[in-house]
């Protein structure tokens, strides 16, 4: 026998006392036996349910199978909801709520009296969120992402969640579908529990997740119907029980080498941008030293393996039954750092030992890949000091070196006012520039980066353009567009000095970003610049505004920033 850990649960419920009586007691009502409080792990199940999150909808049937399984392997699991933070209904943006959800998960984890956590996520910020809140907690945690959807379906073609949606939005803006045939799509996009198929964020981040280790190998893959989730989610809950008692913390799992095997993993399967700022707000929480430079260091040279949209053909579902993310994570190896622990107790190395790939098409061998390079491009100059990032691997070749003149649009609501004005001085070279829309500006960076492209280029068979904004983009998006540019507009910072006119240099190969306008000009725009009103002057949005940083350090409130650790005192009646 191994040395016992003490129960952290047991200051609620071991003592012989008067608290330790009420706190049984009212356990007690639903008609647990006496020995539920008998020193076996209290296990925490954190739901992101909700009927309005649809990509989360089915997770009250998950939450029974890992209930079961942390019974079977000897503890006492207790579900419990937190905010979810779904992406398609929330307005003005889920962004905005990802850190407020974190918030709950937070003091949810350290208020209760559990020993360890399964983190329930699925729906793109669920993820982010619930690892943010748990690491500033740093109890034995491990988290089960709810699963992709299966393909979607129509008129004898395969479908992409998000992606087709982009695409048919602007062949219908273009002359080129109808619109009883794009309303005719909607019902076959979305075709089962689940979330996003392509390679949104969703999936992006179940396989960020799984390849930072604080998810079972097959987590990211495997679809949500698939009886397959049902078993991950039940061994999820045995494995949990045995975290506890060896004390393996998250802070164990989530180690600079986690976040380095993450970054260059992102790069191979061609993940969101999304990525970035989530990443960076989670090692930020645990303590990690992690910088926006690092993204292009680590994941610079890494190449597109996972032909799947946006970036390529295929669907989390084909995926999946390549051999999924450790049949990937095989193809790297090399890259990786082999003795990272994960949560099944394993390295890395051990995990993949076995992993193999079934279908060469889907998951391309390294001398065959999509794209050399599959990374996160970060780009700096005079109109992003403190960075960009564009996803080359979603990008036109063609564009990647580009000097264009700025169209500006000051906010989205004048971009909607005019992108389709006849008379709107715009050809294919131009370049769109979208204010207004960074963590402050909007509020909370909303995904409108990928900005339609307008209808009368449309109808002369325009289909990308350069696009540069401190917003996001939906990780389902393609296009040379150029995001996150910090410090935004709204604080002041260069991009909200660009005029109309104005010529600017993009370079991905050289990683820069210029406004190709003199300095004393740029200093002269800037003391006649006032700065926005907020759009909200109470409740959350106001701490948000006032206290959210910029995207290149991960937009996360600067004061939960750091593990503030599980201990609380113990409640006196």
């Amino acid at each position: 026998m191994g040395k016992r850990i003490p129960l952290r649960s047991q200051s609620w419920f071991g003592g012989t006392d008067r608290d330790g009586f009420l706190h049984r007691s009212w356990m007690k009502n639903s008609g647990l036996p006496d020995d539920a409080f008998d020193g076996r792990p209290i296990i925490g199940i954190c739901n992101t349910f909700s009927e309005l999150t649809p990509c989360n909808a089915h997770f009250r049937e998950l939450a029974e199978d890992i209930k079961r399984g942390v019974i079977e392997a000897g503890g006492q699991p207790f579900e419990f909801p937190v905010f979810s933070c779904g992406e398609t209904n929330l307005r003005p943006t889920a962004m905005l709520f990802r850190n407020l959800a974190s918030m709950d998960v937070e003091e949810a984890i350290r208020a209760n009296p559990i020993d360890g956590v399964v983190l329930m996520a699925g729906c793109d910020k669920t993820t982010p969120s619930l690892l943010m809140g748990a690491a500033s907690c740093d109890l034995p945690t491990a988290l089960i992402s709810g699963g992709p959807m299966l393909n979607g379906r129509f008129r004898g073609r395969t479908l992409g969640s998000g992606t087709d949606v982009w695409k048919f939005s602007e062949d219908v803006r273009g002359g080129q579908m109808s619109e009883e045939e794009f309303f005719a799509a909607e019902s076959g996009m979305h075709r089962s529990p689940g979330h996003c198929m392509t390679m949104g964020t969703a999936s992006t981040m179940a396989s960020m997740a799984e390849s930072l280790g604080v998810a079972l190998p097959g987590n990211a893959t495997w679809p949500a119907v698939d009886a397959h989730r049902r078993r991950l989610a039940r061994m999820t809950g045995r494995r949990i029980v045995e975290m506890v008692r060896e004390d393996m913390k998250l802070s164990q799992i989530l180690t600079r080498q986690a976040f380095e095997n993450a970054i260059r993993v992102n790069g191979a399967i061609g993940g969101s941008t999304n990525a970035v700022i989530h990443l960076l707000a989670i090692a930020g929480r645990v303590g990690v030293e992690l910088s926006l430079d690092d993204w292009d260091t680590y994941g610079r040279d890494v190449p597109c393996l996972l032909d799947l949209m946006p970036s390529g053909r295929f669907l989390m579902e084909d995926f999946c039954y390549a051999g999924g993310l450790p049949a990937l994570m095989k193809q790297i190896e090399d890259l990786l750092h082999g003795d990272a622990l994960t949560v099944n107790g394993k390295t890395v190395s051990e995990n993949l030992a076995k992993a193999e790939c079934f279908n060469h098409e889907v998951i391309r061998r390294r001398d065959n890949p999509l794209t050399p390079q599959g990374g996160i491009a970060v780009l700096r100059g005079n109109l992003a000091p403190q960075g960009a990032v564009l996803k080359p691997s979603a990008a036109t070749e063609a564009l990647m070196q580009h000097r264009g003149r700025a169209v500006v649009f000051e906010t989205i609501e004048d971009y909607k006012a005019r992108v389709d004005d006849p008379d709107l001085e715009i050809d294919a070279d131009s370049i769109m520039v979208l204010k207004g829309a960074g963590p402050k500006g909007y509020p909370g960076m909303a995904e409108v980066g990928n900005m339609p492209l307008p209808s009368k280029l449309l109808e002369q068979g325009v289909r990308d353009m350069v696009r540069i904004s401190d917003a996001r983009m939906s990780g389902t998006a393609f296009g040379t567009v150029v995001l996150h540019v910090a410090p935004e507009a709204s604080v002041g910072g260069p991009l909200a000095l660009v005029q109309n006119g104005d010529e600017i240099e993009l370079d991905v190969t050289g990683r820069s970003l210029h406004l190709l306008v003199d300095d004393a000009e740029l200093e002269r725009r800037r003391q006649i610049w006032q700065a926005p009103p907020p759009a909200m002057n109470g409740g959350y949005q106001k701490l948000y505004i006032d206290h959210v940083q910029q995207a290149d350090t991960g937009a996360d409130l600067d004061f939960l920033i750091g593990c503030r650790g599980a201990a609380v005192p113990r409640e006196s009646h």
